[in-house]
């Protein structure tokens, strides 16, 4: 079944998160009509290769073409034109850009289906996801529109207020007209009752029309304070946690509703102030409330238009580095890099255009850092409004880069007490602007970074990111390593399933993080409040090993991504099981059983154990050694399962790979993932590369280790190696051990 039908089958709170992926970026009538051949294509490594992406976008549009030319459909015909037109607007001169927005929101969807894989969900992502979230949106939704809804009855008080006035100032002007010969006691009388009366009138009308601008002001500051602030950091917290792999980051559209709609409340109350104003330069009188309350509601109303939109300015996409898009928040100098900022406030036209001033590590203290970058590139960029944001403005910064300075004697910033990993940095954003006579200066600033010179150092980079945003919800503790709080195994283990999740595109279930807890933690592996310290996450060595249970675990994570994703995605990988329990797990299983886990000694191995039963009844377990990158590049590894020989006593080379753990026959499990492509190089006979390993004779009942050979045989050099041996192989001892 293809992923597309998958997503089409989620429950309706799924569907939610998929539809926030899909914009003017990348419409959703495309990844409808196009799904299998969408999906077909590597869009992953377009990212990265601007010449495939152009030949990516344009058998796109070819494919669009043949899709709109069969559409029977006339309306349906005319918006796929639409489509095609703004992609090409979009995206030929910047074919990558549509490649990673693609990769984005495949990758995202085989997330989204991955969680209705896992047993349950943790305790964090639950506490994103709860219904109480939702009543809160509803209440929120409910309170902004009442506000909406008085603002605009006061806008009618006004115009009536107005139109009293008038009336007032028309029959004081018609009574003063009168000549005096007109004039009785009597009418004067009557006219001055008359005045007086609607001055009464306007009387009350004004105070009712200002205590009920002061109720709807006040309840426009507790909105701000009671909930759309903590909306707001609600949204930042999500974003931290979308940022490490976990659920989709949603709401800011709901968030930029709820803004600029409390924002519109706000300027249209100072407009209703202005306009009292006006009237009382036109008719005031003694005790007129007018001039009494106006000024201090005016400066209510300011400061909180001031503070609205300057808690509006965020930071929409963290910086990433476009190479890495799963790992945001690592900037390598030399490097592009992009990020973008938005005002969550549609504002009314301002004077002059916005421009944005971003500056890396502003008004760091002195000392904070061992090391000092600046700003390669341009850092200055005007915000425009964009089609799909509902008329707010942001900007998107593409192509900056960092250099680490260089001080007087040519050399760069010492190392401090902490690693280059374990350094903080941060980038600011300033704006300032006049609206409607108020000048806002507006700043934030991005999650902290870490800064690196050599890929080496991603992965400590990511675990220092992992650690911080699941750790605290501050914005900018850049002195959070030199004393790093401990995480609690059920926080760690989430985290670490979602790494699985968003590289690999399934998480892990509670066994397998059963077994990393283990191995991690050990006897303490079944207490979930456990603390685990960064230093034993991600600086100390596994006991007896030469690397931390973090660089074990990120490069599993790399050695799946790029070489053991169908078998992974197919739940063929036990993965963390120890050797204690392998052996529990085969002894009881028919001859040729086998099983895959990770290596525990090499970084970034597969290894798997097979069971057999001698005559005498003795059980021996026999360890292929680790497939690393190296050699899964030559073979893929389903058809290692299928070729791998074992040559055991001189005899005839078998494949003792029998059945998939428990009990599944291996071609069953793993024939839909065999390459049955044969080699088309004429005039050579096609030829297959062959796996093939050396079995000691000696009965043992722990696990032997079977190297095999670098790379893997093809039957001709089998034969030609079989034909020249001159030793007994069962002599041969292996000097490997798993």
């Amino acid at each position: 079944m293809s992923q597309w039908k998958q997503v089409q089958q989620l429950e309706m709170r799924l569907l939610e998160q998929v539809d926030y992926l899909y914009d003017d970026n990348f419409p959703m009538d495309i990844r409808q009509g196009l799904a299998g051949w969408i999906e077909s294509q590597d869009w992953d490594s377009a990212v990265n290769d601007e010449a495939m992406a152009s030949v990516l976008f344009t058998n796109l549009q070819t494919q669009l073409e043949k899709v709109r030319s069969q559409e029977q459909n006339f309306l349906q015909r005319h918006n796929m034109k639409i489509i095609q037109q703004q992609l090409q607007r979009k995206y030929t001169t910047n074919p990558t850009g549509m490649a990673r927005v693609i990769s984005t929101c495949l990758r995202e969807e085989r997330r989204i289906l991955a969680t209705t894989c896992t047993q349950e969900q943790g305790a964090l992502e639950q506490s994103l996801q709860n219904s109480v979230a939702f009543e809160r949106q509803k209440n929120m939704d409910n309170r902004v529109s009442i506000i909406r809804n008085s603002v605009q009855l006061m806008d009618q008080a006004v115009k009536n207020i107005e139109d009293m006035q008038d009336d007032f100032d028309f029959c004081y002007k018609t009574l003063q007209s009168r000549e005096s010969a007109d004039r009785t006691s009597e009418m004067i009388k009557q006219g001055i009752t008359r005045l007086q009366e609607m001055l009464n009138r306007l009387d009350f009308k004004r105070k009712e029309i200002l205590s009920k601008m002061d109720v709807v002001i006040k309840e426009i500051d507790d909105l701000m304070t009671s909930q759309l602030r903590p909306e707001l950091q609600d949204w930042k917290r999500r974003q931290q946690i979308a940022a490490i792999g976990g659920p989709l980051l949603t709401g800011l559209e709901q968030l930029q509703s709820w803004f600029t709609l409390t924002a519109q409340s706000l300027f249209q109350i100072k407009r209703q102030l202005d306009k009292l104003g006006e009237l009382v330069v036109k008719v005031t009188y003694e005790s007129d409330p007018i001039p009494l309350q106006k000024p201090q509601m005016e400066e209510r109303v300011k400061y909180l238009i001031y503070h609205l939109i300057k808690s509006s300015f965020v930071v929409e996409k963290q910086p990433c580095m476009p190479t890495h898009p799963q790992k945001p928040l690592i900037i390598k100098t030399g490097v592009q890099f992009t990020t973008k900022v938005r005002l969550l406030v549609k504002l009314p036209e301002v004077d002059y255009q916005l421009k944005v001033k971003t500056t890396f590590d502003k008004d760091l203290p002195a000392g904070r850092v061992s090391r000092q970058f600046f700003i390669l590139t341009n850092n200055t960029k005007v915000m425009d409004i964009e089609d799909y944001s509902n008329g707010c403005l942001s900007v998107e910064f593409r192509h900056l880069q960092l250099k680490e300075k260089k001080y007087s004697n040519g050399t760069k910033g010492n190392e401090g007490l902490l690693s280059v990993t374990e350094e903080l940095h941060s980038l600011s954003f300033e704006a300032c602007f006049t609206v409607q006579g108020l000048a806002v200066d507006l700043e934030t600033c991005s999650l902290p970074l870490v800064v690196i010179s050599n890929v080496s150092q991603l992965p400590g980079g990511w675990a220092s990111v992992m650690w911080y945003n699941l750790l605290t919800d501050e914005p900018r503790n850049l002195g959070f390593f030199g004393n790093p709080p401990r995480a609690s195994w059920s926080q760690l283990s989430e985290v670490l399933s979602w790494q699985f999740s968003t590289f690999a595109g399934r998480g892990l279930n509670k066994e397998q993080l059963d077994m990393l807890g283990e191995k991690l933690l050990g006897q303490h592996a079944s207490c979930g409040d456990y603390q685990v310290s960064w230093s034993k996450f991600a600086k100390e060595n596994i006991p007896g090993k030469p690397f931390s249970f973090w660089m074990w675990l990120d490069s599993i994570l790399e050695l799946i991504k790029k070489h053991l994703l169908p078998v992974w995605n197919e739940n063929f990988i036990m993965g963390f099981v120890s050797k204690e329990m392998e052996r529990a797990l085969l002894k009881d299983r028919e001859p040729g059983t086998f099983l895959l886990r990770f290596s525990e000694s090499h970084l970034g191995g597969i290894t798997f154990t097979w069971v057999e039963h001698s005559d005498s009844g003795d059980v021996k377990f026999n360890s292929v050694e680790p497939y690393t990158k190296n050699r899964l590049s030559a073979l893929p590894f389903a058809d290692i399962i299928r070729d791998y020989k074992v040559i055991s006593n001189g005899g005839v080379p078998e494949n003792p790979l029998k059945f998939l753990y428990p009990d599944i026959p291996k071609d069953e499990a793993f024939g839909r993932l065999y390459n049955s492509q044969p080699s088309k190089v004429y005039p050579y006979i096609p030829s297959t590369l062959i796996p093939i390993s050396e079995l000691r004779s000696e009965a043992s009942s722990t696990p032997r280790s079977c190297p095999s050979p670098e790379p893997p045989m093809t039957p001709g050099e089998f034969d030609m190696l079989s034909e020249h041996l001159c030793f007994d192989i069962d002599t041969m001892s292996s000097p490997y051990s798993e």
